[in-house]
């Protein structure tokens, strides 16, 4: 079977601890929001400073055109590089698109992929190597993405003095906008999950980056 699919409302649950091994434990302490316009439902989720080019395909499930809130489920890790020490991490990033329990969280799926050619734990994700992640409408990908590219570094430092809130950085040619955030212990390969209700609705969208154990899997790296 594909990855497990990780406990949502526990992750984005303040107080919510987890037992990382040797000593080591995470508590769920922060939940920072900020907006998100998506004015065509499309949701793109990558690296916004390594990945972030015109060939990222949205997901499949597309939602009404809004503003939706981005929460960030910070935790605070004790004992994080030896007995006393401690360290603030991202564990995930949301997307909430209306104010309901999903009944279940799936991969979000982009064209071409199919959860049936995966191998156990195996998951389709979006590839980190500059620490970052970010969601963004599908028609802000090039206007986003034309603005990284003329110069990284304004965008990176927004993320990085955000800290662990959510970064809204606008392009000021077209006011497109995208929802930006450290991701985890680092750079790695990081799936994004979708809750459904019991109609099939789209409730939210979730990216993952391994921080705290979940049901179902082994012990989380790092």
């Amino acid at each position: 079977m594909p990855l497990a699919a990780p406990d949502v409302a526990r992750l984005f649950t303040p107080g919510s601890q987890y037992e990382l091994g040797g000593d080591r434990t995470a508590t769920v302490f922060a939940l920072p929001e900020a907006q998100l316009a998506l004015p065509t439902g499309r949701l793109v989720a990558c690296d916004p400073v390594a990945g972030l080019v015109d060939e990222n395909e949205p997901f499949l499930a597309v939602v009404p055109p809004g503003s939706y809130p981005v929460t960030l489920a910070v935790v605070e890790v004790r004992n994080a590089y030896g007995p006393g020490s401690s360290d603030t991490r991202i564990a995930a990033a949301r997307l909430r698109i209306v104010e309901q329990a999903a009944v279940r969280w799936q991969l979000a799926l982009s064209e071409g992929q199919d959860e049936e050619r995966l191998g156990p734990d195996d998951f389709f994700g979006y590839g980190v190597d500059a620490g970052t992640g970010c969601f963004l409408d599908a028609s802000a990908v090039g206007p986003i993405g034309e603005l990284v590219e003329q110069d990284a570094d304004p965008v990176i430092d927004a993320i990085h003095d955000a800290r662990h809130r959510p970064a809204v950085v606008t392009d000021p040619g077209t006011g497109h906008t995208m929802a930006a955030f450290t991701t985890g212990w680092g750079d790695g390969h990081y799936p994004t999950w979708v809750g459904r209700a019991a109609d099939g609705r789209v409730v939210g969208f979730v990216s993952e980056f391994f921080v705290v154990p979940q049901p179902g899997r082994g012990p989380v790296a790092g």
